[in-house]
């Protein structure tokens, strides 16, 4: 093989992060008209990330949003179900992390953001009690 050649691994990981890119770029502006206001995106702490965060004015908390993106929809598979205990831990972890390197002494919560043919479809508020 070339070595200059990508191989068909590295086509399937570009698409599903550009898939993923598009869909945080569609969440982000979804909060937005729903007046939030955004800080930050794409937020690494050590092997964590977190995809959105923002400031919901209205309950006055800071939300941790992860986003679940399909290009298509089919009913038996939705975003959400991409959503796994293994998800939610690291994104709780990751949202203490960064609360505790601010001192924000404030509440927050995690919401899931489901992406489906560029839209938000769902949009699941203190997901850790809801899923």
């Amino acid at each position: 093989m070339d070595i200059r050649t990508p191989s068909v691994h590295h086509f399937i990981v570009n698409g599903k992060q550009r898939t993923g890119r598009l869909g945080e770029a569609v969440a982000a502006e979804y909060l937005q008209k729903n007046g939030y206001r955004l800080y930050r995106r794409n937020i690494r702490l050590g092997h964590d990330e977190i995809d959105i965060v923002a400031y919901d004015p209205i309950d006055r908390t800071l939300v941790f949003a992860e986003v679940k993106t399909r290009e298509h929809s089919h009913r038996d598979y939705t975003p959400e179900l991409n959503y796994s205990g293994r998800k939610r831990r690291s994104l709780l972890r990751a949202a203490r992390r960064f609360v505790a390197s601010r001192n924000f002494a404030g509440g927050y919560r995690l919401d899931l953001l489901c992406v489906v043919n560029g839209r938000v479809i769902d949009h699941i508020k203190e997901v850790n009690n809801s899923l």
